[in-house]
């Protein structure tokens, strides 16, 4: 069986939208996924990076788009009251139901339906509370242990190359995006491309220029 870790952060659509497609997308397929939250800010912060939400004109598109996909899939969705929002204590919640910092599908499913279903506060205090007392965390989500668990995720997914969300980690091999699930799929089912020389080799090409300072 191969494991799929799906490393993700509910402020996130895109994620969002991997989660649900998730299951027929890779249907007939033998995995098993492990969820791993992750503070993606701090992934771009690392990066030095803005996020799209944070880009104007992206900021827009990336909206539009996403509600085109969840159209498209017919996925549930609505945008959240305000977006981007500050998702910590969504995550934190997310390990703390997990002894071993490792939520299963009901607990990121309900996590990811507060977000972006009915398109309310998705940080609202009370709104967490609740989300709280529902999820019945067997740990303390302001434990230093939870919290340091999420720095521990979010500095393992920067160590493997990670930078973005979602981001499907397999054998040595990162698949980013939403839109990445059917390239997912055909590793799975054995694609002999995955062996070519044109695979191995878009990761020798060399920059031409740089924009670095």
């Amino acid at each position: 069986m191969k494991q799929i870790s799906f490393y993700f952060d509910v402020i996130s659509p895109y994620a969002y939208l991997a989660f649900h497609a998730m299951p027929e997308s890779l249907q007939g397929n033998h995995v098993q996924v492990q969820y791993k939250p992750v503070l993606f800010g701090a992934i771009l912060q690392h990066l030095g990076q803005l996020g799209p939400a944070e880009i104007p004109g992206k900021r827009t598109w990336t909206y539009q788009q996403v509600l085109w996909h969840a159209h498209q899939h017919k996925i549930p969705m609505q945008m959240t009251a305000t977006h981007p929002f500050n998702p910590i204590g969504l995550l934190r919640l997310a390990l703390a139901c997990d002894a071993h910092g490792a939520p299963n599908r009901y607990v990121c499913n309900t996590l990811f339906n507060h977000v972006w279903r009915g398109g309310l506060d998705a940080a609202d205090p009370l709104r967490l509370k609740e989300l709280t007392e529902k999820l019945s965390p067997i740990r303390d989500p302001q434990s230093d242990e939870v919290k340091q668990e999420l720095k521990n995720n979010t500095q393992h997914a920067i160590d493997l190359g990670i930078f973005g969300v979602p981001t499907f980690a397999i054998d040595e091999h990162l698949f980013w995006g939403f839109d990445a699930l059917p390239m997912l799929n055909a590793y799975l089912n054995g694609d002999t491309w995955f062996a070519s020389d044109e695979w191995r080799s878009s990761k020798s090409i060399p920059e031409g220029i740089s924009r670095k300072r």
